[in-house]
């Protein structure tokens, strides 16, 4: 399903950059000049001629092994990654930054320049648990989009809020079934609504995502799209109402549309669900030029997020952010071999073999992100 989201804003990227660049840096095996990036870092060991050289990375082990153990590298469309590692460059790692000026200048080679370049600099470093484990777990996340109106009406009663001016003083602050029944909580959130959308669970699952984008309708008749950006939470424990459903045996199907469909039969409980979970979400507006609505919202490393071509990963996995990485993941839902970007984190991201891969934002990245839980296996692309 991820394979057939539009890579339209690669092609605007790529024009941008073609306009200011001198052509590809390509340096024949032995033959880089004494101002190429340096080769080796420190975290990895210069003893690499061989296969099989093995290191500790945080909770992560890495073991060095050949190109050709990486299924699908030859076929990948690497121009798509090579977006994500143009944004990764906006704030690079120190031992991925002197390799920015060629990664910029690659971005009109070809595929096969750029994977030769990739040879010739880098080495795939297979992540396995410190016990040597090579098998994880690949998930998905999304950019909710959601039609929202500034004015609260029937149609548009959940509202979208801002977070309160009082919410440091009190931690943690006011829960789910609090703010929504105590007189106290919600006047602290008097004046602090952003937007109102129509349907509680989709500003639940806003909350889950950590950003969206609202589509506000004009007086005119046209909308504005704006993204809602996170902006810190009451500090209550997150807890799953997936997890709550299964639990009380109420359905097998704990994705998203299952959810909804068990909703449907029993609107009477859709509070109860929503209570479940008593952590929620605050939020910061931010405009959204058509640049801006090529990517998805920023991630960790502080760079926007590529679909289909950033991952969230631990942060104590060993992997530094705008590294970038090699999928491979196959299951029911779809299948990835490609290359992307380590730009993000998250508190459910736990694990050394363990990505949440950004699918972007609409309906297809939606369904895919609801679903999407098979295995995985990943290699670090790391300097030589």
């Amino acid at each position: 399903m991820a394979g057939s989201l539009v890579w339209w804003c690669a092609t605007l990227i790529v024009g941008m950059l073609s306009a200011c660049s001198s052509g590809p840096v390509y340096y024949p095996a032995g033959s880089a000049p004494a101002s190429a990036p340096a080769r080796v870092p420190a975290a990895v060991p210069a003893a690499q001629s061989g296969m099989g050289v093995t290191t500790n990375q945080g909770k992560s082990r890495w073991t060095t092994v050949a190109w050709n153990e990486l299924p699908g590298f030859e076929e990948d469309n690497l121009f798509e990654a090579w977006n994500a590692w143009i944004k990764s460059c906006e704030r690079p790692a120190p031992s991925l930054s002197t390799y920015c000026g060629d990664v910029r200048r690659l971005s009109i080679a070809t595929g096969e320049q750029q994977r030769d370049w990739m040879r010739q600099h880098f080495q795939p470093q297979r992540v396995e648990s410190l016990q040597g484990d090579p098998n994880g777990l690949l998930t998905s996340y999304f950019e909710p989009q959601l039609d929202a109106s500034r004015v609260a009406s029937a149609a548009f009663s959940v509202p979208i809020y801002q977070p309160p001016r009082n919410l440091a003083q009190r931690k943690p602050w006011f829960n789910r079934h609090d703010i929504d029944t105590l007189p106290e909580a919600q006047a602290a959130l008097q004046g602090r609504v952003i937007a109102y959308v129509a349907d509680p669970v989709d500003a639940l699952v806003l909350q889950i995502q950590g950003s969206g984008r609202l589509r506000l309708a004009q007086a005119d008749g046209s909308s504005k799209l704006v993204r809602v950006a996170y902006a810190g939470t009451n500090e209550q424990p997150y807890r799953s109402v997936g997890r709550w459903l299964l639990d009380q045996g109420l359905i097998k199907d704990a994705s998203w549309p299952g959810i909804k469909a068990w909703l449907a039969q029993n609107p009477q409980r859709l509070q109860e669900l929503l209570w479940s979970n008593p952590r929620v979400v605050f939020f910061k507006e931010e405009a959204l030029s058509d640049l801006d609505a090529s990517f998805g919202p920023k991630g960790a490393q502080g760079v926007a997020l590529t679909p289909g071509r950033s991952i969230a990963v631990d942060s104590g996995a060993g992997i530094p952010y705008g590294t970038p990485v090699w999928l491979a993941s196959s299951g029911a839902q779809t299948k990835l071999q490609r290359l992307v970007l380590a730009q993000d984190t998250g508190s459910a991201i736990v694990g050394a073999v363990r990505a949440d891969y950004f699918a972007g934002w609409g309906a297809e990245a939606q369904e895919l992100a609801g679903r999407l839980r098979q295995p995985l296996q990943m290699w670090v692309i790391w300097p030589k």
